[in-house]
């Protein structure tokens, strides 16, 4: 079980970044997800996989910021992949590991 700390903190670091992308997130929950690490709604809400407290600081980052672009640009299109690139340079390499490590969440 993840402590309330470990949630506190990774909520902080989402208004942090909320803050920095001029982004009114409405409500952030961490809970456990089986498809995806987070998803966001029209309406503001953020959920985040709970899984995502027991990574590297910069992979957090990787699907923070991710899902607060969103409220900007609603695809991953061109804009969107520039805006990652601008905020967090090298995107892809995060992307990358999430997605290995999604695979060893997902086969065991």
């Amino acid at each position: 079980m993840l402590d309330q700390k470990a949630r506190t903190d990774f909520k902080a670091r989402v208004s942090v970044w909320a803050e920095k992308l001029a982004v009114k997130a409405r409500s952030v929950t961490v809970r456990p997800m089986t498809t995806k690490w987070a998803s966001c709604s029209t309406a503001g809400s953020l959920t985040f996989d709970s899984a995502l407290l027991l990574l590297d600081k910069n992979l957090q980052d990787y699907v923070i910021v991710h899902e607060l672009l969103h409220f900007h640009v609603p695809n991953h299109g061109r804009l969107w992949k520039s805006l990652m690139r601008v905020h967090l340079g090298n995107y892809e390499a995060a992307e990358k590991r999430l997605r290995a490590i999604a695979g060893e969440k997902l086969h065991g």
